[in-house]
């Protein structure tokens, strides 16, 4: 069934910027749809929402590599990387409420609302799912404070295997850093929902982006020099 089909009619979208896009070379697009959409879906649909914490980070790796923000993700029980969150279900919840509820499950002392809402898109594969993603700027220290209570969380050890922090910077060898984290296996969205927030949000030049995923399809080599300037 066609997403048009299974959401019904639309109001007239004209007056409406177009949705975003990733547009970084050698990562497939997914396909965008407005929370108004995502609503109107019909009940075969299933709704995954998850969030990136992120706070402003004014540090210097090997005093000299900008650190820029630090991003939370986590390392899930099955070894892939994701973000916070889960499945809602939307006869119980509504989207912010069912979010909340599985952070408090991972996290424990953090609530989004609406206002945190980033973007949409339905996912590839047999399953009819559409992924919601929220952005939260926190401070440095409520970040901080939000990976130590991750650990005193019900799910820690045991769903989730620990909080990690994404590299935002790339080294002169031109793979560490970012471009070693994205040669990582991530879960579902996880992979292309980091990139869209780190290009949407400003926090990486969408040509660093673009360098960071071509260096991943490279033969690797030996890290050798780990106090190497960003690039």
């Amino acid at each position: 069934v066609g997403t048009m089909a299974a959401m019904g009619p639309l109001p007239a979208m004209g007056a409406l910027p177009p949705l975003p896009t990733l547009g970084v070379p050698g990562v497939p697009e997914l396909k965008p749809l407005t929370r108004y959409e995502a609503m109107r879906l019909g009940p075969g649909w299933s709704h995954s929402c998850h969030a990136m914490l992120y706070a402003p980070n004014p540090g210097m790796l090997f005093g000299r590599i900008p650190l820029r923000y630090a991003v939370l993700m986590q390392m899930r029980f099955d070894g892939l990387l994701g973000f916070p969150g889960g499945f809602v279900d939307r006869r119980y919840w509504s989207l912010e409420d069912g979010l909340n509820r599985v952070l408090g499950l991972g996290l424990g002392c953090v609530r989004l609302t609406e206002a945190d809402y980033l973007c949409s898109h339905l996912t590839e594969g047999p399953h009819r799912v559409v992924a919601h993603f929220y952005a939260r700027q926190l401070t440095l220290e409520e970040l901080h404070t939000i990976e130590i209570s991750a650990v005193h969380s019900r799910d820690h050890g045991m769903e989730v295997m620990g909080m990690v922090r994404v590299p935002l910077y790339t080294q002169k060898d031109r793979m560490g850093g970012l471009p070693n984290f994205l040669a990582n296996s991530f879960v579902g969205t996880a992979k292309f929902q980091l990139l869209f927030a780190l290009k949407i949000l400003n926090m990486v030049p969408e040509e660093k982006l673009a360098e960071a995923v071509a260096a991943t399809q490279k033969p690797k080599k030996a890290a050798i020099d780990h106090g190497g300037a960003a690039g």
